[in-house]
């Protein structure tokens, strides 16, 4: 045990100095900073990096830290739902998400009304329909020009649709230009899943093997010779990826699973959710090391993972300065 050590601010601090003044808190505050200094050590290079996204992040505002993590290389492959991918493309198309105004939040929110308006809406989002032609028509075209007579995973669809886009700040376009491989196993519930099955249904070759990429994923991860996981809420994404270790081999020196990992979530195992699963019950699976790092932070993840992020450059800018 140790005494509690409160953190102290001061004007002009930087993220890392208040993160790192966590460090003798409880709570979130001590998971936090947990969580910080388990990413910084997961930044050798020999560690593999996953990241799981669940839940609507990208409309909530996270898809430019997403996008930098990739660019930057602090994320080497990425595990996300169809969701996050849809509303990517449609920000690199050029529309918008929209956020609800404060002011605005008191006041009942009419959504026949705004079923009437032609728009639709996430918790305090709302984005046009007219957004949703657009992506229609742009994956119209990325279908087209895909070959009729061969089959595609996943991850290699996902793929064409990145190099078909030319925002900078998308993730999808990002991933691309990293070489930063995109797996989403639950495509199918999403507009991009809808769309596919669409132009099928127009007669049209469009073959795509839904288990390609599990081979893909856990050849990344049996190749690793350290690997860790960034949780961003929980799913599809964080089962398709934990599952990996259970085909695994061990290592020479007996490894198993995860040897970091961090799980940002708002869900409590109680009610035996994977997104409230606990990394430790990960341990009964061999889904996480015996020896692992690894950290839990109860928090909304779109104030958590900027913290995080920001904390961990300034960690390493730092280190490049000292060189």
């Amino acid at each position: 045990m140790h005494a509690i050590k409160g953190v102290k601010t001061w004007g002009g601090m930087t993220v890392d100095e208040l993160v790192s003044g966590m460090r003798g808190c409880a709570f979130g505050a001590g998971r936090l900073a947990k969580a910080v200094d388990i990413y910084e050590e997961m930044l050798n290079e020999d560690t593999t990096k996953f990241i799981t996204i669940a839940g609507a992040l990208v409309p909530a505002g996270m898809r430019d830290v997403i996008a930098e993590m990739v660019r930057a290389r602090y994320v080497d492959v990425i595990i996300t739902t169809g969701a996050n991918l849809v509303h990517d493309i449609i920000e690199a198309l050029g529309a918008h998400h929209y956020k609800i105004m404060e002011e605005e939040s008191n006041i009942k929110i009419d959504d026949l009304e705004l079923r009437e308006q032609s728009m639709a809406r996430i918790y305090d989002v709302v984005v046009h329909d007219a957004a949703f032609a657009q992506l229609e028509d742009f994956l119209r075209a990325v279908f087209e020009r895909m070959n009729p007579d061969r089959s595609y995973s996943i991850r290699e669809v996902i793929e064409l649709i990145g190099a078909n886009l030319s925002d900078a700040n998308s993730i999808l376009k990002s991933a691309v230009d990293a070489d930063v491989p995109v797996f989403c196993p639950a495509i199918a519930d999403s507009m991009i899943g809808l769309h596919a099955w669409i132009y099928k249904q127009m007669k049209r070759g469009l073959h795509v093997d839904a288990f390609d990429d599990m081979k893909e994923l856990t050849d990344i991860f049996c190749d690793a010779e350290h690997t860790g996981a960034i949780i961003l809420g929980g799913g599809v994404p964080k089962n398709f990826l934990l599952q990996t270790a259970l085909v695994a081999p061990a290592r020479a020196d007996g490894r198993e699973g995860f040897d970091f990992a961090i799980q940002i979530t708002t869900d409590t195992p109680e009610n035996g959710s994977l997104s409230g699963a606990t990394l430790e019950e990960a341990k009964s699976w061999g889904k996480i090391g015996r020896d692992a790092k690894a950290v839990t932070v109860y928090c909304d993840a779109t104030i958590a993972l900027p913290v995080l992020f920001a904390a961990v450059q300034a960690r390493s800018m730092n280190r490049s300065a000292r060189r």
